[in-house]
């Protein structure tokens, strides 16, 4: 086994544990904040539709967080087309809404690694 195929495994292995991470606290956010961010969100189409998500076990809570996540992180396309309510995006304390763009884009980042990591395998044949 060579210093770089270790080296690869290892990243891929961390950027597996990250992912782990990540899960542990986006389930604990969606858990416990899931009423607050509804409260905030009352007036958005997009939302209303996804508090039947709240009662769908881990996996619909999991969707929920992180379509609301993506909705805060990016969401002019989505006030443009009314999904969202440009007031209730403001209106989100500030906490939750840094909260919900770190964990959309640490989500992101942590994709792209892994798939950084097997591309890197699969082009040099590690």
């Amino acid at each position: 086994m060579s210093i770089a195929t270790m080296i690869v495994g290892a990243l891929g292995g961390v950027v597996l544990l990250l992912h782990f991470v990540w899960l542990v606290v986006a389930l604990h956010m969606a858990y416990t904040k899931a009423d607050e961010l509804f409260g905030h969100l009352k007036n958005s189409p997009a939302i209303i539709v996804l508090a039947s998500s709240r009662h769908g076990g881990p996996w619909g809570r999991l969707w929920m967080l992180s379509s609301i996540a993506h909705y805060v992180s990016a969401p002019r396309r989505c006030i443009e087309n009314g999904t969202i309510s440009a007031e209730d995006i403001e209106n989100l304390p500030m906490p939750i809404k840094r909260k919900l763009v770190f964990l959309w884009q640490s989500l992101s980042w942590l994709v792209w690694a892994l798939f950084s990591a097997w591309a890197i395998v699969k082009i040099f044949d590690l």
